[in-house]
């Protein structure tokens, strides 16, 4: 019964796109869940002059989406919407073609429930089992809900996407239409961390104990990170990203997951994101668990976890400890994503800790990531509230429960040696010493 649901579901790419129409509203998998045979059917029908006024959904648009949806002679019939915006959309959205709307990650699934009319879903998914189940593979953040939330599920089913245990199934009777597309699934490979990144690794490592939980970005520095927890013992993931060095670690025996108060011996993440041989450790790995980001980056969720450790990377710090992580030269340069759940998560977690770690200068050292005040219209990420840790290649600060005096001194101590003198003036003037 399955397989022939599936078959009489089964069509081609423009085949699956004909029914949409003028003015629909399409959500579609972000990152890996990015279905590249689809969205190049809907941008053929667009260039065709076949569709128009399209509002397109999207978190962090990668490479499928910037040579199709996001390509420049369609931008007048395609309104593309980002939730978090990336290198493939950033001009768009400085030059207002596209837009950004802002968010906390954890609560896309429910902006995709209540606050949406979805026409169209289109994911990318893994190949039906026996019992009639796609799963979401490395992607499950807000694409499971909208999948459930929409007049139409449109599937691409490709043979290198892992199948993924958790709260990822998908079965055959909820997808309207399939397609097959076999596709290299995009990858990123790890850099070789530069010193900066080294020292900071190193030192907050120092800080996590054994038997934590883990909750890491990408990037240089959590690459750095999980370097120098090589010696740690049972360590555990519950994060929003799963990463190369997160699966470096568990093959090393570092990461176990024994010692986690939910989930025990289990990785939970909501996306993964790294190269071919993470997917292929990933595949029918049941120690991997994909949940809806709803539940990974609740901060209710996240502080069930004993010994939370949450590092995540901002931009620039002011004097009063407020984190930009998004914002840069004026315009949008991200997102939010799930740095404030995991702050607020991490902090109130029994035993745990938030760090937000950032290099001291920019630009060659010419310009400090410490400000005075932060210009005009910049956006605060974290409130000066909610920062726990504070870290660069010059040390550790930890702000909580300190006054507006210490915590001005402390942050001006993790700047380069060479602006601090000027630091410490600005900060005379702001009243703060």
């Amino acid at each position: 019964m399955n397989i022939s649901e599936y078959h009489c579901k089964l069509t081609t790419p423009e085949k699956a796109v004909a029914v949409m129409g003028d003015g629909a509203v399409i959500v579609h998998g972000m990152a890996v869940g990015e279905p590249p045979a689809l969205l190049e059917a809907i941008a053929q029908r667009v260039r065709q002059g076949e569709l128009k006024d399209l509002k397109i959904y999207s978190l962090l648009p990668m490479a499928h989406s910037a040579r199709t949806i996001l390509a420049p002679d369609l931008s007048h019939q395609i309104h593309h919407y980002s939730w978090f915006v990336s290198a493939s959309d950033r001009e768009l959205v400085k030059a207002g073609v596209n837009f950004f709307v802002p968010n906390e990650f954890h609560q896309i699934p429910r902006l995709c429930r209540d606050f949406m009319d979805i026409d169209a879903v289109l994911t990318t998914v893994s190949p039906m089992d026996q019992a009639g189940f796609f799963t979401f593979g490395a992607v499950n953040d807000y694409i499971s809900t909208a999948a459930r939330c929409t007049r139409r599920l449109l599937v691409e089913v490709n043979p290198r996407m892992p199948r993924v245990f958790g709260e990822s199934l998908l079965h055959v009777s909820e997808v309207d239409v399939i397609v097959e597309h076999d596709a290299p699934l995009l990858e990123i490979t790890p850099t070789p961390p530069k010193p900066e990144a080294e020292q900071i690794g190193r030192l907050i490592a120092e800080m996590i104990p054994d038997r934590a939980t883990l909750q890491l970005g990408i990037g240089g520095i959590p690459n750095a990170v999980c370097h120098h927890l090589e010696n740690h013992k049972d360590l555990g993931i519950h994060t929003e990203l799963l990463c190369p060095g997160m699966v470096h670690l568990i093959k090393k025996g570092v990461i176990t997951g024994r010692a986690k108060t939910i989930h025990p011996r289990k990785h939970v993440f909501t996306n993964a994101l790294g190269d071919r041989a993470m997917y292929e450790f990933m595949h029918d790995n049941p120690s991997m668990e994909s949940y809806p980001v709803s539940y990974t980056n609740s901060p209710h969720i996240i502080a069930r976890n004993d010994k939370m450790i949450s590092i995540n990377s901002t931009l620039e710090v002011d004097l009063l400890g407020q984190c930009n992580s998004e914002h840069l030269g004026g315009f949008e340069y991200s997102g939010t994503g799930g740095q404030l759940d995991f702050v607020r998560g991490a902090f109130n977690s029994p035993g745990g800790k938030s760090f937000i770690t950032f290099y001291a200068t920019a630009h060659d050292g010419q310009v400090s990531r410490v400000v005075p005040r932060f210009a005009p219209g910049t956006v605060v990420t974290t409130p000066r509230m909610d920062v726990h840790y504070l870290a660069t290649e010059y040390g550790v600060v930890n702000l909580k429960g300190k006054s507006t005096r210490e915590r001005a001194l402390d942050i001006i101590s993790l700047a380069h040696p060479r602006f601090r003198e000027d630091l410490l003036k600005e900060a005379e003037q702001m009243r703060l010493l």
